[in-house]
């Protein structure tokens, strides 16, 4: 499916810009999240550069008979029913692990939302590692990965970087595209 995925969307014109970081452990973000087709580009992008991803289930999705499925082509269970509880638990699946890549959708939905959810800044300074981002831009069908950011201490700054990186990237569906903002940010962005 990853290889097929890829010839599709060489077929298609799509390219990919930019290489991922040389390090162990990250979280990336992948936005705008506005079509149901981002997840072959999800998979152009994995075969691509040849990576095993992470990503986030709902726990309930990991009983049998798919458990096992979902956890082998990486999915982390986790109990949403615990407040606060999703960072803790995937900061300790980035403890346990020596290579962790973990994929994230902040805007949640495919339609536009109010705002990003702030998961991923939070699991990237729990967890103390850089976020890369990756972009769709279909109006010239390229798909951008950024260099590494540290978020650190200073949220507002990174989320300049991370406004500033998708300010020209649409999506596949535009009017899908969420704001990028994040809660208890003060910006109007």
């Amino acid at each position: 499916m990853r290889w097929l995925s890829y010839r599709v969307m060489k077929a298609l014109g799509w390219r990919i810009a930019g290489e991922l970081p040389d390090v162990p452990k990250m979280v990336i973000v992948g936005a705008p999240h506005t079509s149901n087709w981002d997840f072959f580009l999800f998979l152009a992008v994995i075969y691509h550069f040849d990576i095993h991803v992470n990503f986030l289930g709902k726990d309930t999705l990991f009983r049998w008979p798919f458990g096992a499925m979902f956890r082998k082509v990486g999915g982390i269970p986790v109990d949403r029913a615990q407040p606060g509880g999703i960072v803790r638990q995937v900061k300790d699946a980035f403890d346990e692990r020596d290579e962790m890549i973990l994929v994230i959708a902040p805007e949640g939905t495919r339609s536009a939302a109010s705002r990003w959810k702030s998961g991923f800044v939070e699991i990237a300074e729990q967890a103390d590692v850089p976020v890369v981002l990756a972009g769709v831009d279909a109006k010239n069908k390229v798909l951008t990965i950024s260099p590494a950011y540290e978020v650190r201490d200073d949220r507002g700054r990174f989320m300049d970087e991370v406004r500033a990186f998708y300010a020209d990237k649409d999506g596949i569906n535009p009017a899908g595209k969420s704001p990028v903002r994040i809660a208890g940010e003060r910006t109007a962005s």
